[in-house]
């Protein structure tokens, strides 16, 4: 959620900022700014404005500052409706020190009156505001013989919630201070300047060397160098890393919307997840090996538990069909916002598999924490190395699907659930549940996946004509039974996330159980059928939504004929083992999503309200 950046070197950081908010919009936010020290003159200049990133560009436009030094912020509102006066950076009553924030300040309304009582006058109804004046509060206190660092420092003890943040002022022309708790930053190191930026992208056509700020660390940015320290202001050694991905997989490579472009990455996404945890024998035989999980005993685990947020938290649903059929393990899945508040029972051999494709999920990053003090051992499945899930867990897959900028998931779904099928594959066969023959048979149905993935992309333009059809429908039930209950979850999610169409999922049994009741004319349900010795009850639910004039759609195997007399249309997708099969049946239905909502003229890469990277509670 929301996005940071800053900049000190020897350009002018104007178009160096706006550049970079461009490439966090996809995190999601209602409203932009930027604070830039002026020279000549070492005053800041702050201009912020509601809405779109080209509202503020328009004023730059107009008054373009002249200034090596600055911080940008887009805001997604938490405390405080969007508005201009609500947007980032903001600034003491000076006017010489400006702060943007992600994060909630959950002690705000104490430290407000606090303020308020020594006569600080607020211009906002952010949580945020109460740090710029805190910093300034403390630098005053001891007649900045502390710096700008020190009264940051002490502001920061006070500070409860979460945060990440960069701080300048005019009194200290030559730094940008930043600190983080629960929300990500990372700096970025160039030649002769350095940035900072709560996601890589932003970073990406400046630099791939960057350091990854911890929890409850602080950074120093000067041109030619950048500080690390702990809490207590010590310095701290931090070794530079890389960052593999390249300035053009951050582009939209010819495509109208990055969401278009990630759905159609899918058949090489899911090649390189797959391919290094595939090792030939001399033989030609087929082994899975993670080589991160080198020293993990799988296979002692009693028991797994999976815990995610949102389109996580269904490939962990889909996961749990996986384990419990290939490996025989019971397995529990819980959202993470619930699992961290519900009291959990663990027991000694749980095993935790965290997912989170950012990597800095708050809710999922707290359930982590609380399986972690519990005693287990923690798998993380992410598509960011140096995120905090990753540096955190005690084993971390990572899914290689490359950035996804969409805000709605694809690709990265789609990896993860590959990687739940090669761990349970895995374990299924070191439990001696999947023996010698089957597992060789499994491995190379897995192995087809992409090249299928491929063909069903070839046929989009079926599912983009289906959508021109069918995208102002008042209602659309996605269902299924076992495994494909699941990806009707995710379907009716995709939907509603990007075309704002009221979608809901149903395991195809209960439909009579009270949701027929909403079943109309307006009404469309998509049907997914993958589990053979199930298409005669899901022949029964179609009719009985029919009968009532609703529209269906059916998504199965290529040549299945069971479903062309009671399906207004059948869509056909390459045939599979059927543990795999929502690999394949997802990509249908992410399609549609994505074209419904072109047909409403909806931007499906920034849907309203929503966020890429959830890091706030």
């Amino acid at each position: 959620m929301c996005g940071i950046t800053g900049y000190i070197g020897g350009r002018q950081a104007a178009p160096v900022l706006l550049g970079a908010l461009e490439k966090l919009e996809y995190r999601g936010y209602d409203s932009a700014g930027v604070a830039i020290l002026e020279e000549p003159g070492g005053r800041l200049f702050v201009r912020k404005a509601e809405g779109r990133l080209q509202a503020l560009a328009g004023l730059l436009a107009r008054e373009t500052p002249r200034g090596a030094l600055g911080i940008g912020h887009t805001r997604w509102a938490t405390h405080g409706e969007p508005s201009d006066d609500n947007a980032h950076p903001h600034t003491d009553l000076s006017g010489k020190i400006a702060v943007v924030h992600n994060g909630i300040i959950e002690n705000y309304a104490p430290l407000k009156e606090w303020l308020q009582a020594r006569n600080v006058v607020f211009k906002s109804d952010t949580d945020t505001e109460v740090i710029v004046h805190l910093v300034d509060y403390y630098h005053r206190e001891d007649a900045g013989r502390s710096g700008i660092f020190g009264a940051v420092k002490k502001a920061l003890r006070r500070l409860e919630g979460s945060y990440a943040l960069a701080v300048i002022s005019s009194d200290f022309p030559d730094r940008i201070i930043a600190a983080r708790k629960d929300s990500p930053l990372i700096i970025g190191l160039g030649q002769g300047e350095n940035l900072l930026a709560s996601d890589a992208p932003a970073l990406l056509a400046h630099t791939k060397t960057v350091l990854y700020l911890e929890e409850r660390e602080l950074a120093a940015l000067y041109r030619d160098h950048a500080d690390v320290f702990n809490e207590d202001g010590e310095r701290i050694i931090r070794r530079p890393e890389t960052i593999e991905w390249d300035n053009e997989s951050a582009e939209k490579g010819g495509f109208a919307h990055f969401m278009l472009k990630e759905i159609n990455e899918q058949p090489r996404a899911l090649g390189n997840t797959l391919r290094p945890r595939l090792k030939q024998a001399a033989d030609g035989a087929l082994d899975i090996h993670f080589d991160e999980l080198a020293g993990a005993a799988l296979a002692e685990a009693k028991r797994i538990v999976i815990t995610a947020c949102g389109t996580a938290y269904h490939a962990g649903l889909l996961g749990k069909f996986l384990f419990e059929g290939l490996a025989r393990i019971p397995v529990e899945v819980d959202i993470a916002s619930e699992y961290r508040y519900r009291n959990p029972l663990s027991a000694p051999g749980d095993l935790f598999i965290v997912i989170s494709q950012s990597g800095e999920t708050a809710d999922t990053l707290a359930a982590m924490r609380l399986a972690k003090k519990a005693g287990g051992r923690v798998i993380a499945l992410t598509n960011v190395i140096g995120s905090t899930l990753a540096r955190e867990a005690d084993f971390t897959v990572n899914t290689l699907a490359g950035p996804e900028l969409a805000v709605a998931s694809t690709k990265a779904f789609t990896s993860q659930l590959m990687c739940l099928c090669l761990l349970a594959l895995s374990l299924g066969r070191d439990r001696g549940r999947i023996k010698g023959g089957e597992f060789q048979r499994l491995v190379r149905a897995l192995q087809r996946i992409p090249d299928q993935a491929g063909d069903i992309l070839a046929k989009q333009e079926t599912v983009q004509k289906f959508a021109a059809r069918h995208f102002n429908k008042n209602k659309v039930f996605f269902m299924g039974r076992q495994a494909d209950y699941c990806v009707s979850m995710e379907s009716a999610l995709k939907l509603k996330e990007i075309s704002y169409t009221h979608s809901e999922a149903f395991a195809a049994g209960e439909l009579k159980h009270g949701p027929i009741a909403l079943v109309d004319p307006g009404t469309l349900v998509a049907a997914f059928a993958t589990q053979d010795a199930l298409f005669d009850k899901i022949v029964s639910n179609i009719r009985e939504a029919t009968a009532r004039g609703a529209k269906a759609l059916v998504i199965t195997w290529e040549g299945e004929r069971a479903f062309n007399a009671a399906a207004d249309e059948v869509f056909f997708i390459p045939k599979t083992e059927t543990p795999f099969s929502p690999l394949l049946s997802i990509i249908p239905a992410q399609l549609f999503a994505y074209y419904c909502a072109v047909q409403k003229g909806n931007d499906p890469d920034k849907p309203r309200n929503l966020a890429k990277s959830v890091t706030v509670e």
